[in-house]
C-alpha cells in the first residue's frame, strides 16, 4: 500500500557523531533488517527529539504494558516510530495502522503481517561512514 507521508518527508538529525537522514516515500514505512545494524540505536535517537519536536511519538518496549492502541488513536498529526513492533503490536492494533488516516508511521521491526504493506513499504537500514561520523538512511528493501 503506497500513500504519500502525511507528516513529513523528511526528518533528519545530529547526535554526537551520528547522523540520522531518512526520507519517507510512504504513510507507513517498515524498517526491517538483521540484528547490530543500528535500528534500535537509530529508534533511541528519535526518541530523544521526541522531547522538542511535538510531531514525534516514540513507542518501545517500556511501553509493553501500555495500551499502545489507545496511544495511537488518541495522535493526531504525528510522525510514530515503534520499535520492536513485532513484538508490541497485536493483529488489531496493526490493522488499526493500516486504515489510520491521521498519523505517519515508522514501524521498526521484522514481521509487517497484518499492516497491508506492499514491498514499497519495506526499508532496510544503510549505515556508512561520512568522515568522522556515521550516517544513517534508509533504502527499499530487496
Amino acid at each position: 500500500m503506497k500513500s504519500k507521508p502525511l507528516v513529513m518527508d523528511h526528518f533528519s538529525m545530529v547526535h554526537t557523531s551520528f547522523i540520522v537522514d531518512f526520507r519517507f516515500a510512504n504513510n507507513i514505512t517498515i524498517l526491517t533488517g538483521d540484528s547490530g545494524t543500528g535500528k534500535t540505536l537509530v529508534f533511541s535517537f528519535i526518541r530523544e527529539c521526541m522531547a522538542v519536536n511535538p510531531k514525534l511519538l516514540c513507542i518501545n518496549y517500556l511501553d509493553y504494558q501500555s495500551d499502545i492502541r489507545d496511544m495511537i488513536s488518541r495522535a493526531d498529526g504525528k510522525l510514530v516510530v515503534i520499535d520492536n513492533a513485532d513484538i508490541l503490536l497485536d493483529d488489531d492494533t496493526r490493522k488499526y495502522i493500516s486504515l489510520d488516516d491521521k498519523n505517519q508511521y515508522l514501524i521498526i521491526g521484522r514481521n509487517p503481517k497484518n499492516l497491508f504493506a506492499t514491498k514499497e513499504n519495506l526499508f532496510e537500514l544503510v549505515r556508512k561512514r561520512v568522515g568522522e561520523q556515521t550516517e544513517f538512511t534508509i533504502k527499499e528493501y530487496l
